[in-house]
């Protein structure tokens, strides 16, 4: 329900959404208590939201999830997204269409509201997130704010103000926030439903990844296929890589412009580019490679954010559905001569993967590590490892 320019809100509205427009919903609060602003954007996935909340891919982001039940399968350690303390707060709040329903599933530890509190994440549900979702899709992801008080009495007014505030994610280099300034490794294999996590026994490959708020079955992925990974801050100097004696190098995930970003890392991922190593681009990882290549990158409306995605690959012909979580994409007009597009989404036609002809070089827009979503994509990390094999 819209309140539009409503100085207080009713006192049975324990939380509240704003957007910069004026538009605000009120409904009740959940997890932290207290005001939060970023850019509002819908995901469509039916499963994963602990994964989609601790992506550090999210942050500067509140995320609306058009799936109407959250919280039946509780939340759990092993199914953290972030993969260092610097990246452990992204999303800045959720919105559900439903109450926070009890958890009802095996591995759950923990009741999802009460983990969103200990996570401070600010959440807010019983609210129309069809007409929000329909927003979006009209208008583009606006900056909002989201509130919880657990007395009442929201400052409506405020709360539409803070939104307006909200700079937006142009130009922001937010991956800055994500890395760890020290150097950390994986050996950690995939989880399984009869032994959960395993290590490495003998690693065959040894990869480099560039860390711009890497997910962690990024690195569990790499591992099963027996490749070690160092992770390093992505703007580390490529002698410091080189260094190491990598058998190829992973830019990977993170949030924010990409271009703001490459600002600041360029000088490393053009080395990398011409280092003659395999390597892997991986979302916000393929945008960067891409301007290292002499493209561009722009804003989208509304972005691709969900697990239901059709992508096709073009070495194959095939078409799989992907996880995808970004607000920029690759402009292919502006793709140099050599550089090819491998994969195209279904949905828009944007760009969704690139190889670079003669080079052991590829890049996907989406998340081929499933987590969440369909694991259709986990033949790239098997054709990055053909890479390294070769070389």
């Amino acid at each position: 329900m819209s309140y539009g320019s409503v100085t207080q809100a009713p006192s049975a509205a324990t939380g509240a959404i704003a957007l910069a427009d004026g538009t605000v919903f009120l409904g009740r609060g959940a997890g932290k208590a207290g005001i939060a602003s970023g850019e509002l954007c819908f995901n469509t996935a039916v499963t994963g939201y602990q994964e989609i909340l601790t992506d550090p891919s999210y942050d500067g982001q509140i995320v609306l999830f058009t799936f109407p039940h959250i919280g039946n399968v509780g939340a759990n350690a092993d199914d953290v997204e972030h993969s260092s303390p610097p990246a452990a707060t992204a999303a800045r709040g959720a919105v559900f269409r439903g109450p926070v329903t009890p958890p009802s599933n095996w591995r759950a530890s923990d009741h999802f509201e009460a983990w969103l509190a200990a996570r401070g994440i600010i959440g807010l549900a019983g609210v129309d997130t069809r007409a929000l979702t329909r927003a979006i899709r009209l208008h583009g992801m606006p900056g909002a704010a989201i509130a919880h008080k657990p007395e009442g009495g929201i400052d409506v007014d405020a709360l539409v103000e803070t939104a307006r505030a909200f700079e937006g994610l142009e130009a922001a280099d937010l991956a800055a926030g994500m890395t760890d300034d020290s150097p950390f490794g994986n050996s950690e294999r995939l989880w399984q439903l009869a032994t959960g996590f395993s290590q490495i026994e003998r690693a065959r490959f040894h990869v480099v990844v560039l860390d711009f708020g890497v997910k962690k079955n990024i690195l569990r992925n790499l591992a099963q296929l027996d490749a070690s990974a160092t992770v390093v801050p992505g703007d580390t100097p490529f002698a410091e890589i080189a260094a190491l004696k990598p058998d190829g190098v992973v830019i990977s995930n993170g949030p924010g412009d990409p271009a703001a970003t490459f600002a600041r890392a360029g000088r490393t991922i053009r080395a990398v580019i011409d280092s003659g190593l395999p390597v892997l681009g991986i979302c916000l990882g393929h945008q960067l490679l891409a301007l290292g290549l002499g493209a561009k990158t722009m804003k989208m409306a509304q972005g691709h954010h969900g697990a239901n995605h059709p992508v096709k690959d073009f070495e194959t012909g095939k078409v799989e559905i992907v996880s995808m979580n970004h607000g920029f994409t690759v402009d292919p007009a502006t793709l140099p001569k050599g550089v090819e597009e491998s994969h195209r989404s279904l949905f828009d036609g944007t760009n969704s993967g690139l190889r670079v002809a003669g080079k052991p070089i590829i890049s996907v827009q989406h998340h081929p590590e499933a987590s969440p979503g369909p694991q259709d994509s986990f033949y790239l990390f098997r054709r990055f490892a053909d890479l390294m094999g070769e070389r």
